[in-house]
C-alpha cells in the first residue's frame, strides 16, 4: 500500500472512529438477518451457498472489477462499517484493503476465505514478494475447502442455523466436486501440444495445476505490475513454436498486451486468434449463470477446451452456459 493510500485509509477509519461507527451494531440484531458483508463476487457467492436467505449479503467489487487495484469509496467504508461480519478473499489480494480489514477485526468478525487452505497448497510465484498466488478460487478443490471454512465460521457466529449451514455447504461442495469433474474431462480432449493457457496476468495458475495446463500470463499474480518487451517477445516466440491457436483476454484487464501478443505471432507467419473472454479476478454480470461461481469455472474451462482444440458440449457443464 503506498503512503498517500495508507494515510487517507488511515484517515477515514479515525474519522468513523471518532464518530462511534466502529462500534455501532457489532452483534447482529436479534429480530434481524445478520449483515454479511463481502469484498468480491467469489466470496459473496459463498456466502450465499452456506447462509441461503437467513442473512442479508452483499458484496462490495462487482462486474469487472480488479480487486488488486481496487480503492474503498466512503460508500464502501460506511457499508463495511455497518456489517455484522466481513469475509474477504485473503492472501493479500484485496490489497489496499488491508489497512481498513485489519481496523475492522477489532471490532466485529473479519474472516478470510483463503485463511483455511493447506499452506502446502498454495502456490509461490518467483517476484510476488513472498505472497502466494491469491486466485484460489480456480480450482474448484481449493474452493470447496474455502467453502467448508465459511461453513464454520458462520456456525460459530450463528450457531442456531447450524444445521441449515451443513446442509447448504454439502449441496454445494458436490456441485463443486461434480464441476471439477467435468473440466478435468473436457480440458483433457485438448491435444497434449496446445495445452497453453495465454492470458493477461497470471491468475490461472491453480486451474493450470488442477487440469494440466500449463499457464503463462504476460503480467504476474497482481495486474499493477508491468510486462517488459522480453517478456512479450518469449511469449511470442512460445505462440510460434508450439502452434498454439488461440490466447484468452480476461474481463477485468486492458488487452493491450494480448494484442502485442497476437501481432507479434502475426509478423513470424503463424496466426494467433483470441479464444475468447475468460473471467479471472470477477465474475459476470449479477443475475445471470456466468455472474455464479459455478458459472464462472464452466465458462473459462469450457471456452480454453473449446479454443485449443478440445471437445465440449455446446452449452458447457449444467447445459447453461448463453450461446456461443
Amino acid at each position: 500500500m503506498t503512503a498517500p493510500n495508507a494515510a487517507l485509509c488511515r484517515r477515514t477509519v479515525l474519522a468513523l472512529a471518532g464518530a462511534g461507527m466502529l462500534s455501532a451494531g457489532l452483534p447482529a440484531r436479534a429480530a434481524e438477518k445478520p449483515i454479511l458483508q463481502a469484498t468480491t463476487g467469489q466470496v459473496a457467492e459463498l456466502l450465499r451457498a452456506v447462509a441461503g436467505d437467513t442473512a442479508s449479503i452483499s458484496s462490495l467489487m462487482g462486474e469487472g472489477i480488479d480487486p488488486h487495484s481496487y480503492k474503498l469509496t466512503r460508500s464502501d467504508t460506511v457499508a463495511l462499517m455497518k456489517a455484522d461480519a466481513v469475509f474477504h478473499s485473503g492472501l493479500f489480494l484485496e490489497g489496499k484493503m488491508a489497512e481498513m480489514l485489519d481496523k475492522l477485526s477489532a471490532s466485529r468478525p473479519v474472516h478470510a476465505a483463503a485463511s483455511v487452505l493447506p499452506k502446502d497448497r498454495l502456490i509461490h510465484p518467483d517476484g510476488a514478494d513472498g505472497h502466494p498466488d491469491p486466485h484460489v478460487w480456480m480450482d474448484p478443490t481449493l474452493w470447496r475447502l474455502a467453502l467448508l471454512g465459511v461453513r464454520d465460521r458462520l456456525s460459530t457466529l450463528y450457531p442456531a442455523n447450524e444445521a441449515l449451514y451443513a446442509a447448504n455447504a454439502a449441496k454445494a461442495a458436490a456441485e463443486y466436486e461434480a464441476l471439477t469433474a467435468y473440466a478435468g474431462k473436457v480440458l483433457a480432449s485438448v491435444p497434449e501440444q496446445r495445452r497453453v493457457l495465454v492470458t493477461a496476468h497470471d491468475a490461472f495458475s491453480y486451474l493450470g495445476r488442477a487440469y494440466g495446463l500449463s499457464v503463462v500470463g504476460i503480467q504476474g499474480i497482481s495486474t499493477e505490475s508491468e510486462a517488459g518487451l522480453q517478456r512479450i517477445e518469449s511469449m511470442v516466440s512460445l505462440l510460434v513454436d508450439r502452434k498454439i491457436p488461440a490466447v484468452f483476454i480476461e474481463t477485468s484487464v486492458s488487452d493491450r498486451n494480448i494484442q502485442a501478443l497476437i501481432q507479434g505471432a502475426g509478423a513470424k507467419g503463424h496466426k494467433v486468434s483470441i479464444g475468447g473472454s475468460l473471467y479471472s479476478d470477477a465474475m459476470g454480470a449479477p443475475g445471470t449463470y456466468e455472474g455464479t461461481y459455478v458459472g464462472m469455472i464452466d465458462h473459462n474451462v469450457t471456452t480454453i477446451a473449446q479454443a485449443l482444440g478440445g471437445s465440449v458440449p455446446a452449452r458447457g457443464f449444467q447445459g447453461r452456459l448463453a450461446a456461443r
